[in-house]
């Protein structure tokens, strides 16, 4: 028995900020961000709203076209890095913004990498036998934790939510065959949010000094995503004797077009069978991944059976990739 995805959906705002948008903001131009990232506009979402909301609109988008009652559903695995408040979790606002009244649920902080870090998590839970339906979103608002004034990293995000269905299934060539994940603490230093947690609370200090923002190490994550995101899903292939040409689609974290571009030639992929999406959204972290696939799976290009090898870089460090076969008609 593996787990299957059944149905997926996504949610981005109305709210355009648009390169031109930002070279108003801040000393940068259209030019540069493209140039240098693949970004043409990213997705805002209203102040007055949480994470929870996207998440919720992109489940709802599920559970109706898997015409799957809410109190069907035995366990929602939120992956984000911006919850709603640090307590309780914003798979709990879920939850009751669903009315999933049989459900049990909690957030996964895997950066970048979070969803993959869900999907993995939400399918082992299936294969026990002990959960028929896994509800798993990626969502995040990044434009909360964004500092609008330090033009290397506001450029880059934008917020989102994707969300699938996982179920069992005893049919041949179809579900989550196989997962990669890795974990690696020494890379800590080179992608975070400094204050807001145990070791820093917030404070005067913290919050003059904006160390409630995300900040990176650009080059230094450049150069580690690349060489993890290929190098992973070169594994994923060989243990699991697929070669690039089985391959119908990759789709990867959108973090960089550039990063996305180097890891597909490394792998030895045509660009045609390469998911990018980043140039409407940006890195929405989270949800990046099933926004992509969402959005694939709406332009009729996945089909039954169709392999698919999704994978991620983030912060931690954290990096992974999953492999299955596409089950949705």
């Amino acid at each position: 028995m593996r787990a299957t995805i059944t149905g997926i959906g996504h949610y981005v705002p109305d709210k355009i900020l648009s390169n031109s948008d930002l070279e108003k903001i801040v000393d940068t131009n259209d030019e540069w961000i493209t140039t240098r990232t693949g970004i043409k506009e990213r997705r805002i979402l209203d102040k007055e709203k949480g994470t929870s909301y996207m998440a919720t609109k992109a489940a709802e988008v599920v559970l109706e076209e898997t015409q799957t009652s809410p109190d069907e559903l035995d366990l929602i695995l939120l992956a984000t890095v911006t919850p709603d408040m640090p307590v309780p979790s914003a798979a709990a606002f879920i939850q009751k913004n669903l009315g999933a009244t049989n459900s049990w649920g909690y957030d996964i902080n895997g950066g970048c990498s979070g969803f993959m870090c869900a999907l993995a998590t939400g399918s082992q839970f299936i294969e026990s036998g002990r959960h028929k339906k896994v509800l798993v979103i990626g969502a995040d608002k990044m434009s909360a934790i964004t500092n609008y004034e330090d033009r290397t990293t506001c450029v880059l995000f934008g917020d989102a939510a994707g969300a699938v269905l996982l179920e069992p299934s005893e049919e041949d060539g179809s579900g989550i065959e196989d997962f990669i994940m890795h974990l690696d603490g020494s890379g800590a230093e080179a992608l975070k949010i400094e204050a807001g947690g145990s070791l820093y609370p917030a404070s005067r200090e913290t919050v003059d000094q904006r160390l409630h923002y995300i900040w990176q190490d650009g080059k230094t994550v450049f150069k580690h995503a690349v060489t993890g995101m290929a190098d992973v899903s070169e594994k994923i292939l060989e243990r699991n004797r697929l070669t690039e040409k089985d391959i119908t689609f990759f789709i990867p974290h959108q973090a960089n077009y550039r990063i996305i571009d180097a890891a597909a030639k490394k792998m030895g992929l045509d660009t045609d069978r390469v998911v990018i999406n980043i140039d409407k959204y940006g890195n929405t972290t989270a949800a990046t991944i099933p926004l992509a696939m969402s959005e694939t799976y709406r332009d009729k290009k996945l089909k039954r059976g169709d392999w698919v090898v999704l994978a991620a870089f983030g912060a931690g460090y954290t990096w992974g990739s999953v492999l299955l076969r596409w089950a949705i008609d």
